[in-house]
């Protein structure tokens, strides 16, 4: 499985790493919109097959058991949360990113931040990966 993987990875035309960049930053902001606008269908689309989120108790292994987890986070008219990418770095090869940004309440307050690795899964078709939340606090730095 690993080796028909690379194959698919290696003959994907290569992108250059500001482009890359550029696009899993359009991708993210294109997923933070589906909580916006209460689209867990939309969500789901961004979500890779054999994904793991670190969200509730356990980590979630694959897809299915990502949307059924989050899909009670768009249930309500208002979303419960906002997140948006403030950085985002890709490795040389153009088949991996990392994505991270601050999570905010409804009322705009910081209460998060995100981390969420990228695979490219096709051109220009960035899938998640890897996704965790942390609190973060207003603690001295030392």
């Amino acid at each position: 499985m690993a080796l028909s993987l690379w194959g698919c990875a290696a003959s994907m035309p290569r992108v250059a790493p500001e482009e890359a960049r550029q696009q899993v930053m359009a991708t993210e902001r294109a997923f933070a919109k589906t909580m916006a606008d209460r689209d867990l269908k939309a969500f789901a689309s961004f979500i890779s097959d054999d994904t793991v989120f670190f969200s509730g108790p356990k980590p979630l292994h694959g897809k299915q058991a990502v949307v059924d987890f989050w899909s009670r986070l768009y249930q309500k008219p208002q979303a419960p949360f906002s997140w948006e990418p403030d950085e985002v770095e890709v490795l040389d090869s153009g088949t991996l990113a990392i994505s991270s940004g601050p999570v905010r309440d409804p009322n705009g307050k910081l209460f998060a931040r995100f981390t969420s690795v990228w695979r490219l899964e096709a051109p220009g078709q960035w899938r998640i990966i890897f996704d965790k939340g942390n609190e973060v606090c207003d603690c001295a730095k030392p």
